[in-house]
């Protein structure tokens, strides 16, 4: 069976040639005579393996020496929880930019831990089509942090600028943006992503933390979300996710040879134009966020009714398309087209959006 062009959300495509190198050593890795998935977390072979890997972020991401990189299980959604729990203070204030679902879901979890959890803005009233400006946030100087949600995934929007946010430390959640283009890491008190987009299986958060962040928590936090435990012991407190690891250190290394993260910014840029320039020249299909906003990594549209958007769906994964179904809160389409997804593939995506305007429209 011939691969397919998955456009999923996530867990979302890997890179073929990581597949391959990973299938590999799948029975055998490096002469080990064990799979990475078999072998101890305190075997010197993957010590090289997690101690590579954690190189490889700083270099790739250019993170600087004054920040620490943690690998943490639960997913960006167990850092909704761990956010809060490590940066609140006394005064429990934090403000929330929602500018989609899951800012709103970071939002709700720290309402279970903060005293003065505020919404600092947001685009709800125009259903998310757009990020909101920065004369439209009202940010409390007195708060521990403030927190967004850096690319949209659902609604498929995208910050375009870094807030100022007054000296108060910034957390982002880049789960379906990181690795896709250069960022300041020093401009964030906390970047967090979930892996399963751009970098790995699912299984795993990727925190990286301004090393001044790494405090006591607060009272009754579980040793697991304790940022300044996993510090601490490497990321090892407990059994870390091998493979996951092991996957994110080959996908580091097929970025790095590939010319890092200036050309997957191209290459990312080049992809996206190709669908939206199609979805502006025609009134079949509607792409509903605003033009300045727009995420590289989620384009999201729809046709003129809901029974098109099932017809849509159906025939293109008949066509070697699978995943382009939007998510059941917003309906439509939605192609996510993260760093694995060639350029053939939005290729063929278009050609097929084109022929099924013509015989729809």
């Amino acid at each position: 069976m011939s691969r397919i062009y998955n456009f999923s959300a996530g867990p979302s495509m890997l890179p073929l040639e990581v597949l391959e190198k990973a299938g590999a050593g799948i029975t055998d890795y490096a002469g080990s005579g064990m799979s990475v998935m078999e072998m101890s977390h305190r075997s010197k072979v993957f010590d090289e393996i997690i101690v590579n890997t954690k190189a490889l972020f700083r270099e790739v991401l250019g993170i600087p020496e004054d920040y620490d990189v943690l690998f943490m299980q639960g997913g960006a959604t167990a850092q909704f929880a761990a956010v809060a729990m490590n940066l609140l203070s006394g005064k429990g204030a934090a403000d929330y930019v929602i500018s989609g679902n899951f800012s709103n879901n970071a939002y709700k979890e720290a309402l279970l831990f903060g005293k003065d959890i505020r919404v600092a803005g947001t685009t709800k009233d125009e259903n998310f089509t757009r990020i909101p400006r920065q004369d439209e946030l009202t940010l409390n100087p007195g708060a521990d942090y403030v927190h967004i949600c850096e690319n949209n995934t659902i609604y498929g929007t995208k910050w375009q600028y870094v807030p100022d946010t007054g000296g108060v430390p910034l957390v982002a959640d880049m789960s379906s943006c990181i690795l896709s283009e250069p960022v300041d890491v020093s401009k964030y008190g906390i970047i967090y992503a979930g892996v399963q987009k751009n970098i790995a299986p699912a299984g795993m958060a990727l925190v990286v933390i301004r090393k001044d962040l790494l405090r006591d928590p607060i009272p009754g936090t579980p040793t697991i979300l304790n940022y300044k435990t996993t510090a601490e012991k490497d990321s090892m407190y407990n059994t870390p996710p091998c493979w996951t690891i092991f996957i994110s250190m080959l996908v580091l290394e097929w970025i790095k040879d590939l010319g890092g993260l200036p050309e997957m910014q191209r290459r990312n840029r080049e992809k996206a134009a190709l669908l939206y320039d199609y979805l502006d020249s025609t009134d079949f299909y509607v792409a509903p966020n605003l033009p300045a906003d727009r995420s590289l990594m989620n384009v999201t549209f729809r046709t003129q009714s809901e029974e098109l958007d099932a017809k849509f769906a159906k025939e293109s994964a008949a066509d070697g398309m699978s995943n382009l179904k939007g998510h059941r809160s917003v309906g439509g389409m939605r192609a996510s087209i993260y760093n694995a997804m060639p350029k053939e593939g939005v290729e063929h995506l278009v050609a097929f959006m084109k022929e099924f305007e013509k015989n729809n429209g």
